[in-house]
This record gives C-alpha cells, structure tokens and sequence, in this order.
C-alpha cells in the first residue's frame, strides 16, 4: 500500500470514528461504527491480510454491529436534547484532540514509523488461516472467551432493563 493511499484511507478512517462518537442518535453513531470498520477492512486488504479483512466483515461489520443494534432498538433509546451551553468546552476539546494528533505524527516521523513501505517487516505468512487459527486458539484463548461472556451479559443485561421499562 503507498503512502498517498494509506493517508486517504486513514483520513476516512478517523472521520468515520469521529462520526461514531460525535453522533447523538445512537444509531446513526452504530451506522457510523459499521463505516470504521468496513474501511479498516479495506486497509486490511491492501496489506494483504484477505482473511483477517473478510473476518473483520463478517464478525464485527456482519454480527456484531446487529448485535448492537438489535441492543439499541431493544432500549429504545432516544436522542438527547442538544445543549447549547458547552461551545467553549467542545473547542477546547478539539483544540486538546488536535495538538495530540499532532504530537503523535510528530512522533512517529521522528522514530521513523512513516518512513519505507506499509509491508515492510510483516512475516511471509502475516494473516494466514493457519497463524490466525494457531494464535486465537492457543495464546489469546482466555481473552477470545472473555469477549464471548461479556458480549453475552450485555444482552442479557439489556433484556433485563427494557422488562423492567415495560412494566
């Protein structure tokens, strides 16, 4: 992947992420979620990882993103009023967001990590099925399972809390 087309995507990248958490309807910051992580595919793609893009489509963009929305109706939760009190705080904000955006390409130039190609030091086999297969099921097993059990309580948490609305 060049680098003029790594920043385009990038560029996409943090204004879809943005979109995710500047968003008051908490559907369309889901919307917004399922745009991140389409485009973190595409970023996937081009450096030659196929099967961690497909997954990344099918898991978070496919099951996960109908998890969360299936959640967000299930609460039926609406937008907030927008106040109109806190444009200094929001700028100042930004302001903050910016300069450490900042920092840190500063930082990485001077380290060296936006010098040479995007695929320079992966491994031959860098998302293979075999390494993804060996990886997930030996060394990040605990944490695989973890997410499972969490994502499971939070249904069941909101299932809970939309009963009790009901009646």
């Amino acid at each position: 992947m060049s680098l003029p087309l790594f920043v385009i995507f990038a560029a996409l990248l943090i204004v879809s992420a943005l979109g995710v958490i500047l968003q008051r309807n908490p559907v369309r910051s889901a919307l917004s979620l399922v745009v991140t992580l389409f485009l973190l595919a595409v970023v996937f793609i081009f450096l030659e990882a196929h099967l961690v893009a497909l997954l990344q489509i099918v898991v978070y963009a496919g099951a996960i993103m109908v998890l969360f929305l299936f959640v967000i109706m299930l609460l039926n939760l609406q937008s907030e009023p927008v106040e109109v009190g806190r444009v200094g705080l929001r700028f100042a904000a930004a302001a903050a967001g910016s300069l450490f955006a900042l920092q840190l390409i500063w930082v990485a130039r001077a380290k060296g990590f936006l010098a040479g190609g995007m695929n320079d030091g992966l491994p031959a086999d860098f998302g293979s099925t075999t390494v993804l297969g060996e990886k997930l099921f030996t060394q990040y097993l605990l944490p695989f399972e973890i997410t499972s059990v969490l994502l499971l309580v939070a249904i069941i948490g909101a299932v809970v809390l939309a009963k009790r609305q009901v009646n």
